[in-house]
């Protein structure tokens, strides 16, 4: 008598594979979804809102107020995948994202920009999303796989993010059609985006990657997480110097790229640049921090994550020289964006992949999450500044302080790589 084919269960190889690939392919349409929506209205907010009030420097709350939602909604969402699952924080993100977004178009119909400001702030729950996601990735990753997987799910994000700024004018024609006034469109349609990528997480991320991972690595008893507070980050920040480091870099990349970001619209704005070219320049932008990145995660397992950190230093210096120089030059102001994301991406796929290898399972959500606050405090404290320095020192002054950040920080961690290894 033949006996019946075994069924492989949920803790086998090959069924832990299996759902990783469902994993990867979920997160990845959603971040392709998602980046649609960040992209458009980061494409529009600090121009909406320097029309609206009439001043560069105000402008720069644009991405100090989408910055800062990341950051505030950064713990609620590590808060939720700690007690709920990845399904549950990311939900929560692409919800207020969405609210947001709804908030900042009736703004824009009001022609007030404080409370398109306090939109903004809600809108940057997309970007908590799409950070989170990229955490998501490595749960059910195998051991020097962390930053291969967590890159596919950040270039996943380039179709979106591409594509998102260069919608900007056809969905603002299409919002005017149907009676919105001009700019809101954009912001209905990036609604509807993250609507579509909430609805991608919560019916098709299934069984969830945090959850499992966790009911494999302690066992059923002992499957629930702890609480995902800062105490329980700082706590474990203490013991682990390396996850330390890896902070600090992502803070650093993620100031460097943002502020330098923010503020090229407005420099192009003010230059004489339409929507069509101020689209095209940060969709190559955008590029360069995505599409790279499975090339950056494969260098990062392969030659490890602290010599991609101190490559990604350098290429924002590069970028910072370039953005600085550029006087009315287009092409060289874009040529430097390409770089700044390169730079970006080194700093975010080979930071984030050394924060997971370096802190125990059931204490990732935590410190991701406090990492996530970490980045994006720095990006909005650096959209401030930058927007203070353009509006009285100029575009230049910019590059140059991003610059000197940049050098610094590659040579600190140089410094310290080295006297580990001797």
């Amino acid at each position: 008598m033949t006996s019946a084919p075994t069924t492989p269960t949920v803790s086998s190889p090959d069924r832990i594979r299996s759902v990783q690939r469902r994993t990867l392919a979920v997160l990845s349409a959603t971040q392709i979804v998602s980046g649609v929506g960040v992209a458009v209205g980061l494409a529009l907010s600090s121009v909406v809102v320097d029309e609206l009030s009439g001043s560069t420097v105000i402008s720069g709350f644009a991405g100090t107020a989408t910055v800062l939602g990341a950051a505030l909604l950064a713990l609620p969402t590590a808060k939720a995948s700690g007690n709920g699952g990845r399904r549950a924080g990311l939900s929560l993100a692409y919800a207020a994202a969405l609210a947001g977004c709804l908030i900042s178009a009736l703004a824009i119909s009001l022609r007030t920009w404080p409370l398109l400001l306090a939109g903004l702030v809600l809108v940057g729950g997309g970007s908590a999303g799409s950070l989170a996601a990229r955490y998501s990735a490595t749960d059910l990753s195998p051991k020097g796989r962390s930053a291969r997987h967590l890159s596919l799910v950040v270039w996943a994000s380039t179709i979106g993010s591409v594509a998102g700024p260069n919608l900007a004018k056809p969905t603002d024609q299409i919002g005017m059609r149907l009676g919105l006034v001009e700019k809101a469109g954009p912001f209905v349609f990036a609604a509807l985006a993250f609507a579509v990528a909430m609805a991608l997480i919560f019916c098709l991320l299934r069984p969830d990657p945090l959850s499992l991972a966790r009911s494999l690595n302690d066992g059923p008893a002992t499957a629930r997480s702890p609480k995902g507070t800062i105490r329980t980050a700082w706590q474990t920040l203490r013991t682990t110097p390396m996850a330390r480091r890896a902070l600090v870099m992502i803070a650093v990349s993620h100031t460097a790229m943002v502020s330098v970001m923010s503020m090229t619209p407005v420099k192009l704005h003010h230059d004489g640049s339409n929507l069509d070219v101020i689209g095209l320049v940060i969709s190559l932008h955008i590029a360069g921090m995505y599409v790279l990145s499975p090339v950056v995660g494969w260098l990062a397992d392969k030659a490890g994550k602290v010599p991609v950190l101190v490559l990604g230093m350098a290429l924002l210096l590069s970028a910072a020289t370039l953005a600085g120089t550029a006087g009315h030059g287009v092409w060289q102001v874009t040529a430097a964006l390409v770089l700044l994301g390169l730079g970006w991406s080194c700093g975010l796929v080979a930071g984030s992949a050394l924060v997971s290898e370096s802190v125990p399972l059931e204490r990732r959500p935590a410190v991701q999450g406090l990492s996530d606050l970490l980045m994006n405090v720095c990006g909005a404290t650096g959209t401030i500044v930058a927007g203070a320095i353009v509006g009285t020192l100029g575009y230049g002054v910019l590059g140059l302080v991003v610059g000197v950040m940049a050098a610094l920080a590659g040579v600190w961690l140089t410094v310290i790589w080295r006297a580990d290894r001797s």
